[in-house]
């Protein structure tokens, strides 16, 4: 026992090897039975051994065996006569067999069942590690997808800017030069050289028209020299100002640049929002809050108004659209009423403002922020007032460059 297990420790990892000690260990226990069936107290020590056997049905024979060796020992010994001593000695040898031998196989089985549960844990575990790598790299797809059509729609803005340039402000400039070198050729005669600056100055009045719309349809007017927090405290001040309802505007976190198309989106849910207060809630005071925050850019509008049920506006909005589509008058995003406040920011309370509004302004205002992957949440209810949350996450504001 010392030899193999405290001095060979490493021994015990070994099945061939553990066999050997193990019937070796029968052996002399078997010889000291016969000797002295005392020695059965030792025999006992067997059964602690037998479970570095190698498979469970090798450790039931050694069970099998360790019994029959300590059934002989409480027989005292091999029986010394035949017939009934020998029937006695088998008699003994079977009920510790049987016990011994149950008590192995149950353990054996409950050993099976926490290996079969380690193995499944592990396994489970090997899983769950796979399927965040594969998250992890869905995310990396997701943001080079999303990185790809920014890049792809940047293009195609260029593309239809040169196109723009070329189609009006070129062609434009073209028209000048040609006018004024005809005016210069014109010799003395003074009526055409009006006539040639005339047309040079009209078409000049064209092309600064031309170059003004371009740069509003980039930006809209109030981003042009503010930040998204500016100009939104511009469009409540002067929004204020015209319906004589007072606007709280409260900017948390630190302000981030973001790109162009977001906060142009988020500008215009807050003009469409507060177009609906003035229309259809009836409202003392507004709130409009922009947060900053670690995973997401959100923009609140709160007001005090009528309130609307969600649930009439959401059926409205669909009897609206199917309306619209049989009758071939598919209305405008957002110029019309929209529905219970569109932006969630007032409507109507009783819900007939809701039935007779177009529906187009909520679509419309959903369709912008899911264009950017953003999402939109209304809460109201009657007489309670309207809150409309749209959130932005950081990797689709990202960053202007």
């Amino acid at each position: 026992m010392a030899w193999f297990f405290p001095l060979h420790p490493g021994w015990r990892e070994r099945p061939r090897v553990m066999g050997v000690f193990f019937v070796g260990l029968l052996v002399l226990m078997a010889t000291l039975v016969i000797r002295d069936p005392w020695f059965g107290f030792f025999t006992f020590t067997g059964y602690f051994f037998v479970f570095w056997l190698a498979t469970g049905r090798v450790r039931l024979l050694g069970v099998l065996a360790v019994a029959t060796i300590t059934g002989t020992s409480q027989n005292g010994g091999l029986p010394k006569h035949a017939g009934l001593p020998v029937v006695f000695w088998i008699a003994i040898v079977v009920i510790n067999m049987t016990v011994a031998g149950t008590l192995t196989w149950f353990s054996w089985v409950s050993s099976e069942q926490n290996d079969r549960r380690k193995q499944a844990l592990t396994d489970l575990s090997e899983a769950n590690r796979k399927l965040e790598a594969t998250l992890a790299e869905n995310a990396g797809l997701h943001e080079q997808l999303l990185t790809q059509a920014r890049e792809a729609g940047v293009l195609d803005e260029r593309q239809r800017m040169a196109r723009e340039i070329h189609d009006t402000l070129a062609q434009g400039l073209t028209g000048i030069i040609t006018q004024l070198q005809a005016a210069e050729q014109s010799g003395q005669s003074a009526e055409g050289r009006r006539r040639h600056i005339d047309r040079a100055t009209r078409l000049a009045r064209d092309s600064l028209s031309e170059a003004r719309r371009s740069v509003q349809a980039m930006a809209p007017e109030p981003l042009v020299a503010a930040r998204l927090p500016e100009a939104l405290a511009g469009v409540a001040e002067k929004w204020s100002a015209l319906h004589g309802v007072p606007v709280a505007v409260t900017v948390t976190g630190e302000p981030a640049r973001m790109r162009p198309e977001v906060e142009v989106t988020l500008l215009r849910a807050a003009q469409e929002a507060l177009a609906n207060v003035a229309r259809h809630a009836g409202a003392a005071k507004v709130g409009l809050t922009l947060s900053y925050m670690e995973d997401q850019v959100t923009l609140d509008i709160r007001d005090d108004g009528v309130g609307f049920d969600p649930d009439r506006a959401g059926a409205a909005l669909r009897a609206a659209t199917r309306a619209g589509a049989a009758g071939g008058e598919p209305g405008t995003a957002g110029g019309g009423p929209a529905v219970g406040g569109a932006a969630g920011s007032g409507a109507a309370g009783a819900g007939d403002t809701v039935a007779a509004g177009s529906g187009f302004g909520l679509m419309a205002m959903r369709q912008r922020i899911e264009g950017v992957a953003g999402t939109l949440e209304i809460e109201s209810g009657p007489g309670t007032g309207t809150a409309i949350s749209a959130s932005v996450p950081v990797t689709a504001a990202g960053s202007a460059a």
